[in-house]
């Protein structure tokens, strides 16, 4: 059996949080080049169409 001591929880967490913040921190960053990835990916035009 595996022996877990008193801090090993705390530390488990605080990796948990700094994940989360982590990719909010991400997201939140680089909102714009996603959106715009998105954008351009679903809004296809039509052959003949000019692009203003």
């Amino acid at each position: 059996m595996a022996y877990l001591d008193p801090g090993s929880g705390s530390i488990l967490l605080q990796l948990l949080i700094a994940a989360l913040l982590g990719t909010l921190f991400a997201l939140r960053t680089y909102w714009g080049k996603i959106m715009s990835f998105f954008n351009k990916l679903f809004s296809r035009q039509k052959p003949g169409e000019d692009n203003e």
